[in-house]
């Protein structure tokens, strides 16, 4: 029997909600409906669908990252997307574009406008006319200066309730959270003074999403959003949505029941919109936001950034390529968003279980030396923990654990060749792409570790680095460009096309991909060394009625080649296609 839109919005609120029945859950349903503008009989679409192909390619960027003058930024970014990047490139996350007043842009003011710093909502429309435009879903928290917050103090509606405020007999004791501010922020209201909870920071404070009026708001939020163009919700810190006394505070089964409950309504009013969840927590935790198909289409592959960093830095495939044989294929309609820079910086805790301590130690000093900060988590018994490395890839792959060396530009193109050549979509931050250093006068000036990788390029400079043959910047991104080319021609590439991971020593990462037709087979191959190593293609069992060639130099594989010698980083993309 299939099941109307109406009776699953049913039953995600009697999963959340014990006290919304009967007539309650009427008015609930009724007002989800009506802010989403949905017919309450209307079948929504079926899971297990493939929103994406070997095409498509993202780039992750703030709405300023690229300035020119008086121009308003979004359209500047907009201009240098199409004139440098044209069909490379179909999916754009702009990062938070509404306006804010800390963690640039991750405390929202207001969800119904855009920061007019940056542009205005035409804007914003333009650009998801000419890509599948993310962006961001705020859900966790928003700022002590919002709106709402301020009703929160003066105890009207619209706010009154929206925002978590722990009775004295909370257990908080087991609370998980990345940061090591306090966790309680307490404020004067009208009814006396009132502690309220504050996952990140003092300035973003964290919604009660165990009132129903939170998630109806979130609707119109989202409504908003799919007017505007956004075909690609990245629901933001959302491991943190529900509370609960005497756990960790995450994870919990109500935030996959309104993960479930968002997607449902995204979906129904828009079938080709997407959902991902970002969730910087242990591998095993982030992999449930799949679901069974039905929670996040995409979930940000937080692990990768970590191990491929590491892998390049210390010149060994042993915990990459355990890692990647443990990985579960994503089954149709869901699929890993592969990263391994982001505005944030490279994540920790995805490799706890994965990466033994003394490897975590070696890489945190190589980072260190290499300019890297490292920010700090507190865990449940209070214990601070190193959380995440904030450094700019380009210096991240500057050189190895013995130091900095002349390999950076090739051990740069082969990190993004791996991730390139992955199961899943691929995504670069902007600065990744153009190949940014540590920005030491930002982080100066704001001093905020985050700031190291958040460069603000003026237009005309950033053109002529890229535009200058002698500029490493230029070297990055036409180095990249190329591999990009060259993966959206190959249908092996698909985000869900079948992947195995090959077993060649720890000097070589390699893995086989095999199109969804079967017909072409592609393997790839990486030297993660500064030496030369010797592949026995024998090892790869090329059939030998194919017709096999490299992909990156166009070499032909004639029956007669035993082995190839690759030089340091070298990739090898080898097809019978």
């Amino acid at each position: 029997m299939i099941s109307t839109l109406s009776q699953r919005l049913r039953e995600h609120l009697a999963a959340v909600y014990d006290d919304v029945r009967g007539g309650a859950q009427n008015e609930w349903l009724e007002r989800l409906l009506k802010v989403a503008r949905l017919d309450a009989d209307q079948v929504p679409p079926a899971a297990h669908r493939n929103l994406w192909g070997e095409a498509d390619v993202a780039v992750i960027t703030y709405g300023d990252s690229i300035l020119n003058g008086a121009e308003p930024p979004l359209q500047t970014l907009h201009a240098f997307l199409t004139r440098r990047l044209g069909a490379l490139v179909s999916w754009v996350h702009v990062l938070p574009f509404h306006p804010w007043t800390s963690d640039d842009g991750f405390a929202v003011l207001d969800y119904s406008s855009v920061n007019e710093a940056l542009g205005t909502w035409a804007d914003i429309t333009r650009l998801g006319v000419d890509y599948r435009l993310m962006a961001d879903l705020v859900l966790n928290h928003c700022s002590s200066r919002s709106a709402w917050f301020e009703n929160f103090k003066r105890g009207q509606m619209p706010g009154a309730d929206y925002f978590f405020t722990p009775d004295e007999a909370f257990d908080t004791s087991k609370v998980v959270r990345p940061r090591t501010t306090p966790l309680l922020n307490t404020v004067v209201t009208e009814q006396g003074e009132r502690a309220v909870w504050c996952t990140f920071s003092p300035d973003q404070v964290d919604f009660d999403f165990s009132n129903p009026a939170v998630v109806v708001e979130f609707v119109s939020i989202i409504r908003e959003l799919l007017d505007a163009g956004v075909r690609v919700f990245r629901l933001d810190a959302v491991a943190f949505l529900w509370k609960e006394s005497g756990t960790t505070c995450m994870n919990l089964p109500q935030t996959h029941e309104l993960i479930r409950l968002f997607r449902l309504i995204i979906e129904s009013a828009q079938p080709d919109a997407i959902v991902i969840t970002e969730t910087n927590v242990p591998n095993r935790e982030n992999l449930s936001y799949f679901g069974n198909a039905n929670e996040a289409h995409g979930i940000y592959n937080f692990s990768l950034p970590p191990l491929l960093v590491h892998a390049l830095v210390s010149g060994t495939s042993r915990y990459l390529s355990t890692w990647m044989t443990s990985m579960p294929p994503a089954q149709d309609g869901t699929v890993y968003f592969n990263f391994i820079a982001s505005h944030d910086g490279i994540g920790l805790r995805p490799v706890e279980g994965l990466l033994e301590q003394a490897e975590v130690d070696d890489l945190l000093a190589t980072m260190k030396r290499f300019g890297g900060r490292i920010s700090w988590r507190e865990t449940g018994d209070g214990e601070a923990k190193p959380y995440e490395v904030n450094i700019a890839l380009a210096d991240a792959l500057q050189g190895t654990t013995a130091g900095p060396d002349q390999w950076g530009l090739q051990r740069y193109l082969c990190a993004h060749a791996i991730m390139l050549g992955l199961e899943g979509v691929p995504a670069f931050y902007i600065h990744s792409l153009v190949g940014t250093r540590n920005d030491e006068a930002r982080l100066a000036h704001t001093s905020h570790n985050r700031s190291i990788n958040r460069h603000q390029w003026a237009l005309q400079a950033l053109n002529a680095e890229l535009d200058d043959e002698a500029s490493a910047h230029h070297a990055i991104f036409e180095g990249v460009k190329k591999l990009i080319a060259l993966r959206q021609a190959q249908a092996a590439f698909h985000p869900n096309a079948t992947q195995f991971t090959l077993h060649l020593g720890d000097e070589l990462f390699g893995f086989w991909r095999q199109s969804l037709d079967r017909r072409q087979s592609l393997f790839c191959v990486h030297n993660l060394t500064a030496e030369e190593q010797v592949l026995p293609l024998s090892r790869l069992n090329l059939v030998v009625n194919h017709s096999w060639r490299e992909l990156i130099s166009d070499a032909v594989i004639t029956e007669d080649v035993r082995e190839w010698t690759l030089a340091p980083y070298q990739t090898l993309w080898i097809t019978n296609a």
